[in-house]
């Protein structure tokens, strides 16, 4: 039976795939835990479900645990989630005491002895206070544009995070003053996943047909969770502007994620915003459609993620390793995927993804030459084998204070 590295080395190369086993070699046997707040929606889910097979492959005992918390919790931590993208909210005392209580009794449910354990963004930041004895090594890693927090939320965070070992980041400018090493690890797709294998025309059109959506038209799509900070009703108002002059239509498309609680109400700004138009379609799809997803992408002709605060933006990567031209907001981790002009564009405002947008549409050629580079870069510095490669060197690292022969 095919194992997974062994069919990422046609894609990666053979050279990778040896590092990652010498890699992992060097560490030994180790157990290793990952935490995040949901199993499904998301970029996190989906980064660590292409992430964990590869461990077992590579020798690494590794789990993936999920924490549980009701209603309240999941708007305490979105509200963190606002807060630490430089937003004003309002989290009061008692929030924030209900939030430590749920951390404290998914300490009581977790049972793990592990050598190292990866937290994945604020939800259970806090299970270090209980579980700290648990494991050797406690890493805590941001997939949040935290470059300009609000500074109360920070400071109440801070108190966990800096009880860690080491914390990762997916730019530099989202680091903080922490006690103990940071590391910049950029997040990853995986090629072999549903949502990013090569499909025929066939499955593609047959996806579409059963969408109701028509390729009439150019297609201009955007796909991410229904949030403010991916700003899809500016996506509707460049849209507008485009098809005042150039036919075309805009598909929507997005997920809901157990850790969302405002999901429904953008949903709603959003159906209202696209009201009575139809050349806008707006699908809300089930969090596990990757496959679905995967088509609508190879099916469009033009990709935008026009975010307005962004950690990485890994529909960004998706669309790129599909070959296709990408619009990205200028924010977080897009503008280190999109070059104007080269593996795409990046734009401000929603006049300026108009702009980009026509251009593109009267342009095609243009849009070619861009999927095409777009897709080596991605092949060359956001697979999910780099992601295991950079996770391996900090473990190294981590075990291995002063250690300078290998660098993240």
């Amino acid at each position: 039976m095919t194992t997974r590295l062994e069919k990422l080395e046609p894609i990666v190369g053979p050279i990778v795939i040896d590092q990652l086993r010498r890699m992992a070699e060097q560490l030994g046997s180790q157990r290793l835990v990952h935490v995040n707040s949901t199993r499904s929606g998301g970029g996190v889910a989906e980064l660590l479900s292409s992430i964990m097979p590869l461990w077992s492959e590579l020798g690494i005992d590794a789990r993936w645990e999920v924490i549980e918390g009701d209603q309240n919790f999941f708007e305490v931590t979105k509200a963190m989630h606002n807060a630490l993208q430089g937003f004003k909210v309002t989290i009061t005392n008692g929030m924030l005491q209900h939030y430590l209580e749920i951390n404290r009794r998914n300490a009581d449910r977790l049972e793990f002895d592990s050598d190292f354990v990866v937290i994945n963004d604020p939800q259970p930041a806090y299970l270090i206070q209980d579980m700290r004895s648990r494991a050797r090594r406690w890493i805590w890693r941001c997939h949040i544009d935290a470059s300009r927090p609000d500074r109360k939320v920070w400071r109440f965070l801070r108190e966990a995070v800096r009880q860690y070992d080491a914390s990762i980041f997916s730019m530099p400018s989202f680091a903080q003053n922490l006690p103990h090493p940071q590391y910049l690890v950029y997040p990853s797709i995986d090629p072999l996943s549903e949502k990013n294998r090569e499909l025929s025309q066939e499955e593609i059109s047959a996806v579409m047909e059963r969408l109701g959506v028509e390729r009439d038209k150019p297609i201009i799509l955007q796909v991410s969770r229904f949030d403010s900070f991916k700003d899809p009703v500016g996506v509707i108002q460049a849209f507008k502007m485009v098809r005042a002059h150039t036919p075309c239509k805009l598909l929507l498309v997005g997920g809901e994620a157990n850790d969302d609680p405002e999901g429904p109400r953008i949903f709603a700004e959003v159906q209202e915003a696209a009201r009575g138009d139809p050349d806008i379609k707006v699908l809300l799809l089930h969090p596990e459609s990757h496959y679905e997803v995967n088509a609508l992408q190879r099916a469009a002709d033009i990709i935008v993620q026009k975010s307005v605060r962004e950690g990485f933006g890994l529909t960004v990567t998706e669309a790129m390793w599909k070959g296709k031209p990408v619009i990205g907001g200028a924010a977080g981790g897009i503008v280190l995927q999109l070059r104007d002009f080269n593996t795409g564009f990046l734009v401000h405002s929603p006049e300026g993804c108009a702009l980009r947008i026509r251009y593109l549409l009267h342009h095609p050629e243009v849009g070619t030459r861009m999927g095409r580079l777009a897709k080596e870069f991605v092949r060359n510095h956001f697979l999910v084998t780099r992601n295991v490669r950079d996770y391996l060197a900090l473990m190294i690292l981590c075990d291995n204070p002063g250690h300078r022969t290998m660098a993240i």
